[in-house]
């Protein structure tokens, strides 16, 4: 049996902002919405346009760079796989959800992430240390 393939590329804009928690562990995980569009002219000279969400999921340091960073609006790269999972809901029928869990994320605003923290309740400076965890992520700003 071969190997498979399950890698996702998605460019686009936040559709709200992220949302992080923890996992009783102590992990971080940070959830967002993601728009990305696509247009097109039709046979009769027609142009269209369409837009598909993402729910993006990411995990650990990437998580807290992702909450901390992004907002609303923000124009992102985002790389990773598709996963669904399923839960039996309190009616007790199965639910689905698909998204996509990203392991590397590109800020493609063209304004410095400061621009962002200022905008944010929670805005922190980034420390020395953090400077460190950025290293692991190709963050562009």
């Amino acid at each position: 049996m071969g190997r498979g393939l399950n890698k996702v590329m998605l460019i686009g804009n936040l559709g709200r902002d992220p949302e992080m928690r923890y996992t009783p562990s102590g992990k971080a995980v940070t959830s967002f919405s993601l728009a990305s569009s696509r247009s097109w002219v039709t046979s009769n000279g027609e142009r269209r346009e369409a837009t598909e969400w993402f729910n993006v999921v990411t995990w650990g340091n990437l998580a807290e760079i992702c909450n901390q960073y992004l907002q609303k609006g923000s124009r992102v790269y985002v790389e990773g796989r598709l996963q669904t999972r399923r839960w039996e809901n309190a009616e007790g029928q199965l639910c689905y959800r698909t998204e996509v869990v990203a392991n590397e994320m590109i800020i493609l605003d063209s304004h410095p992430p400061s621009a962002h923290e200022e905008s944010r309740e929670e805005s922190k400076e980034i420390e020395s240390e953090e400077v460190e965890e950025l290293s692991d992520y190709e963050v562009v700003y």
